[in-house]
C-alpha cells in the first residue's frame, strides 16, 4: 500500500511538472507573440510618420529629414560641390550680410559654422535689402548672386549683383565685388527696374540668366526672363519673358513670379518658382522645356496650371517657397529644398517676420517623367 502510494504521488509529481512545464512554454509562445505584433504594431507607427504617410491628396509624404534644417533663414540655396561638401546660404532676417555654411550632410549644416563673406555697404548702393544668394561654381570661379537695394538712394531700388572667389576654399577665400549684373548696350530693359532673385543654368554648351523682374504695367506684376550668358556677371542680347502672373494663385496680395530654380532631368528643363505674396499664400509654380527646345524662345515653356506646392494646414506649413534643388549624398535622389513658416497668422509685413526656415524633403518623380513636389512635411 505505502508502496503503491508513493508512485502514485511520483506519477502525480511528474504530470504536475510536465502540466508546468507546458504552462511556461504556452506563456513564453505568447510573450513571444506579443513582442512581435508590438515590434510590428511600432514599426508601422514610425513608417506612418516617415516615408508611408498618405496625405488627403494621396501623395506620400515623408521625412529623410529633421525639419527645419536651420531656423531663420529664407530663401535658401544649398549646392553639392565635388569635394563632396554641401554649400548653404540664404537671407538672413537682418537683410544685411551673406553668410556661408559647409557640411558634410544637408542636416548637418544646421550645426555648421556660418562665415560672414560679405556685409552691405553703409550706404548707397548695396546698402539694404540683401536679398536671397546663391552660391555657384562656373568655370574653376566661384560666384554669389544676390539682390540688393539702395541703387540712386532708394531702398527699393533692387538689382542683381555679383560676387566672385577665386579660391579652391570659398569659405576662406577672399571674394570681390563684380558689381551689378551686366548687359549689352543695345538691352535697353534688363534690370532698368526692380530686378530679383537671379539663379544661372547651364545647358548645350551654353549659360543662362534667369531672373525676375516688375514692370510698369497694371499691378506691377514681377515677370521671369531668360537671357544667355557672355561670362559670369554679363548677359548678352536681349532678354525673353518666360513667365507672367495670369492666374489666381499667382495675384493674391502682389503679382508675383519670382525666385526661380532649375533642375534638368528627363530630356525636360524644369524651372520651379514662387508665386503670390510672402505670407501664407506664397506657393511654387512649373515651367518646362524641352532640352531639345530654344530656351529662348518663350514658346517653348509651358506653365503649370496649378501650384505646385502650397501651404498645407494639416502639417502646419504656411507659405512653401523660394526653394533650390540639390542631391543625396550618394548622388541617386534629387532633394528639395525650401522655407515655410509653422504658423498662418503674421503681425505686421511678412517680410520682417523672421521665422521662414529652412526645410528639406526628397523630389519624386512621376511616371510621366515630371517632378512630384508632394507637401511640405511636418516640423
Amino acid at each position: 500500500m505505502q508502496n503503491s502510494g508513493n508512485k502514485k504521488k511520483r506519477r502525480y509529481f511528474i504530470l504536475g511538472s510536465f502540466n508546468k512545464v507546458k504552462l511556461f512554454i504556452w506563456l513564453g509562445i505568447l510573450i513571444i507573440v506579443f513582442a512581435t505584433t508590438l515590434g510590428i504594431f511600432v514599426y508601422c507607427a514610425q513608417s506612418n510618420n516617415s516615408i508611408d504617410q498618405k496625405g488627403k491628396n494621396g501623395i506620400m509624404k515623408q521625412q529623410d529629414f529633421n525639419n527645419p534644417i536651420i531656423e531663420q533663414r529664407a530663401d535658401p540655396w544649398i549646392y553639392k560641390h565635388t569635394d563632396a561638401y554641401y554649400y548653404f546660404t540664404a537671407s538672413v532676417p537682418e537683410y544685411d550680410r551673406i553668410e556661408l555654411r559647409r557640411a558634410a550632410t544637408i542636416q548637418e549644416l544646421g550645426m555648421a559654422q556660418e562665415k560672414i563673406i560679405w556685409e552691405k555697404h553703409d550706404s548707397g548702393e548695396m546698402s539694404v535689402h540683401i536679398w536671397a544668394p546663391e552660391i555657384h561654381y562656373i568655370e574653376g570661379k566661384w560666384y554669389i548672386y544676390f539682390a540688393a537695394g539702395g541703387l540712386g538712394g532708394d531702398i527699393w531700388g533692387i538689382r542683381p549683383y555679383v560676387l566672385e572667389c577665386i579660391n579652391e576654399n570659398p569659405m576662406t577665400g577672399t571674394w570681390i565685388e563684380r558689381g551689378i549684373m551686366q548687359k549689352s548696350p543695345e538691352d535697353k530693359f534688363s534690370f532698368t527696374s526692380f530686378s530679383l532673385d537671379a539663379t544661372t543654368f547651364e545647358h548645350n554648351g551654353a549659360r543662362y540668366f534667369v531672373w525676375a523682374q516688375k514692370t510698369r504695367e497694371f499691378n506691377n506684376p514681377s515677370n521671369l526672363y531668360i537671357a544667355e550668358m557672355e561670362n559670369p556677371w554679363t548677359i548678352k542680347g536681349e532678354p525673353v519673358m518666360i513667365a507672367t502672373p495670369e492666374y489666381s494663385w499667382e495675384k493674391i496680395g502682389f503679382y508675383v513670379n519670382e525666385g526661380a530654380a532649375v533642375i534638368k532631368r528627363n530630356n525636360r528643363i524644369f524651372i520651379s518658382y514662387s508665386a503670390s505674396a510672402t505670407d501664407s499664400n506664397y506657393c511654387m509654380g512649373l515651367l518646362t522645356a524641352s532640352d531639345t527646345a530654344d530656351l529662348l524662345d518663350p514658346n517653348s515653356w509651358s506653365k503649370s496650371s496649378e501650384p505646385v506646392f502650397k501651404t498645407n494646414e494639416e502639417n502646419s506649413q504656411y507659405g512653401p517657397g523660394h526653394n533650390s534643388f540639390t542631391v543625396s549624398k550618394d548622388g541617386t535622389e534629387d532633394i528639395l529644398v525650401y522655407h515655410a513658416r509653422n504658423y498662418r497668422d503674421i503681425v505686421g509685413d511678412p517680410l520682417w517676420d523672421p521665422n521662414r526656415h529652412t526645410r528639406a524633403q526628397k523630389l519624386y518623380w512621376n511616371s510621366d517623367g515630371t517632378p512630384n513636389f508632394g507637401i511640405p512635411v511636418a516640423d
